[in-house]
């Protein structure tokens, strides 16, 4: 049996590739240890309901904060990735088979506690013929029948080897926010995410939109990869040519020597500067921070994002 908590046992497809040194964190990324009361009841709950979260198997540096809230983004269909992406800490393999019981112990867990929005991820499943978009529907009905006044927010992966239904099936059935992250920019794919294609990955944006236009869309990118200024401004560029809503941009951290090396570690004036682009390209909400990631503040910032919305309509 593998073992998961190793890095040879997480990532046996990067065994070989050489180490890379990683750099002291500078301050300005440093987080407290996880604790808490709040830390420990949500702990609790997604372990009694068996439940994998992207904070954990990601290793996530904001857990503690949000853990301590109550906000746990729930990883869906198992806890190994089809997929070897050289910048991601999820185990990577064969995955085992699809567990139809997980949408209502989500369900149950969103209830117990008690959040008012949820955010829903998954692995990477090139081994199902829909890439798993049915339990990702199946998972956002049995959330609205139990907390109905729940906003919904999913981060899917890209459906890259599915008819264009399996997309189709995960907009029917409603979340309030479709998160798909870019993660870098284009030139990088061959080395940071392998298995993806960026202009698929857009286009799978863009196509959300024009099934469902009132839908509110969302990506993200890291810096620190080895990208520059102009990249990231295209990037920028080609999600409002796919009239996406909300940008994300976070610092990329180092989880093993064996992961993809950081480049460097971008200041708090870049990321500055980054946002005030962003907003001038007309995003309707961006974060761009070095420990932003998808889920980090997602309530809080789905309440501005619709906020913005309706003050752009004239309704605010």
């Amino acid at each position: 049996m593998r073992d998961l908590k190793t890095p040879e046992g997480r990532h046996p497809e990067k065994a070989h590739r050489p180490d890379n040194a990683q750099p002291k964190k500078p301050d300005w990324i440093r987080v407290r240890a996880p604790g808490g009361a709040g830390y420990a009841e949500t702990h609790k709950i997604m372990r009694e309901h068996g439940l994998a979260t992207v904070c954990e198997e990601a290793g996530c540096p904001n857990v503690g904060e949000c853990w301590n809230h109550g906000h746990a983004t729930m990883m869906i269909m198992g806890e190994i990735c089809t997929r070897g992406c050289t910048f991601c800490n999820i185990a990577t393999g064969r995955p085992q088979t699809l567990d139809a019981f997980e949408p209502g112990r989500v369900a149950d867990a969103v209830q117990k506690l008690g959040l008012n929005h949820v955010v829903i991820t998954s692995v990477d499943r090139d081994d199902l013929d829909d890439g798993g978009a049915e339990h990702f529907a199946m998972t956002i009905r049995a959330i609205r029948r139990r907390s109905p006044e729940t906003t919904i927010e999913i981060l899917t992966p890209d459906f890259l080897r599915c008819g264009p239904e399996a997309l189709e099936v995960v907009v029917e059935a409603k979340p309030d926010v479709f998160n798909h992250n870019l993660e870098t920019v284009p030139g990088l794919y061959p080395e940071v995410r392998p298995g993806a294609r960026y202009f698929h990955s857009l286009r799978l944006l863009q196509r959300v939109k024009e099934l469902d236009p009132a839908m509110f869309t969302k990506s993200g990118i890291m810096v620190g990869l080895g990208e520059d200024r102009q990249g990231v401004m295209q990037v920028m560029d080609d999600m409002r040519a796919a009239d996406i809503d909300f940008l994300t941009i976070g610092q990329y951290l180092q989880p093993t020597p064996k992961h993809h090396a950081v480049d460097r570690f971008v200041t708090p004036d870049e990321f500055k500067a980054y946002e005030k682009a962003a907003w001038g390209k007309g995003f309707l909400m961006v974060s761009a921070t070095p420990l932003t990631r998808s889920s980090y503040h997602a309530g809080n910032d789905f309440s501005r994002l619709r906020e913005n919305r309706l003050a752009k309509l004239g309704q605010g």
